[in-house]
């Protein structure tokens, strides 16, 4: 009876500390990915289609995508699935990632009350669609986090031509205090509210406080539609070019970091281009709307 209940808390032991052959045949990929692939539903989707084609898994990390990018920069994670393609392509040329593959997109749209106070409804652009939010002075939520959505939302101000002012805020990640610099209208404290939080949060304090806001698509209708209690914000403006949002897969660098499973974010990144990840993303719907738009097969 002893040697049975020594070799049973041997074996525990083993398996504890990794040795188990349960553990031993996993693939576990490590990647960092925008909020919006995670709120979207999309990933509850993807992964598990991936796992049974390829038996890889993969520990998500869901944050905006700057810390995306910086946890890639950090060596931190095997491969990033963002949406800011000016910096993506910024983070290739640094050497940090191999390649930039593309995946999907969407697009972004302006969000408000139906009430509609500023009169967005009509309007020819985004562009004139911001300054009416700003000439109203009407609420605004930003994501404020350095995500994709904020470097669109920041990229959008600027072509209004209005004046701008620099703000810093202080983000705590992890324990960390992280400043985010930013630029938004000037002399709009009053009216303009940056809260450092992902686009779930984001939709449902711009809803509490029926204010305009920026979100992809995606996360709008998984709120809309797929929530017991839904937002009650309408699309206010969409369709401009400038609302394009397109996704991207970069592994990273095994040059910068020689521990990184190259190999097996190449795996991800080949059956996420194929024509079977491609057709999953296609596939996606909620109530019916599809989400997103497949970009590596046409």
């Amino acid at each position: 009876m002893r040697r049975i209940l020594a070799m049973l808390v041997a074996v525990f032991f083993l398996t504890s500390l990794g040795g188990g052959p349960a553990i031993a045949g996993q693939k576990i990929l490590k990647m960092s990915t925008t909020t919006s692939t995670e709120a979207s539903g999309l990933l509850d989707v993807l992964l598990p289609a991936l796992e049974k084609d390829t038996g890889i898994k993969v520990k998500v990390v869901a944050k905006g995508t700057g810390a995306a990018i910086r946890d890639g920069m950090d060596g931190n994670v095997d491969v990033i699935l963002v949406h800011a393609k000016s910096r993506e392509m910024k983070f290739v040329k640094d050497g940090w990632g191999t390649q930039r593959y593309p995946v999907m997109h969407n697009d972004f749209v302006i969000l408000g009350p139906p009430s509609d106070p500023a009169g967005v409804k009509g309007s020819k652009d985004s562009i004139e669609a911001l300054k009416r939010i700003a000439a109203a002075h009407a609420m605004f939520i930003s994501r404020g986090d350095d995500s994709g959505t904020h470097t669109k939302e920041q990229f959008l101000w600027t072509k209004t031509g209005l004046p701008l002012a620099e703000h810093v805020q202080a983000l705590i990640k992890k324990g960390k205090e992280v400043k985010v610099r930013s630029k938004r209208p000037a002399d709009s404290d009053k009216w303009y509210l940056s809260i450092g939080q992902g686009m779930g949060k984001t939709l449902t304090y711009a809803d509490e406080k029926q204010a305009y806001t920026l979100s992809d698509r995606g996360t709008y209708i998984k709120y809309k539609y797929g929530k017991t209690t839904p937002i009650d914000l309408v699309i206010l403006f969409e369709g401009d070019k400038l609302l394009a949002n397109p996704y991207g897969v970069i592994p990273i660098s095994p040059k910068k970091y020689p521990d990184t499973q190259y190999d097996l974010a190449m795996k991800f990144v080949k059956w996420l281009t194929s024509a079977r990840g491609q057709k999953v993303i296609e596939d996606y719907r909620l109530i019916g709307k599809q989400l997103f738009y497949p970009d590596a097969i046409k």
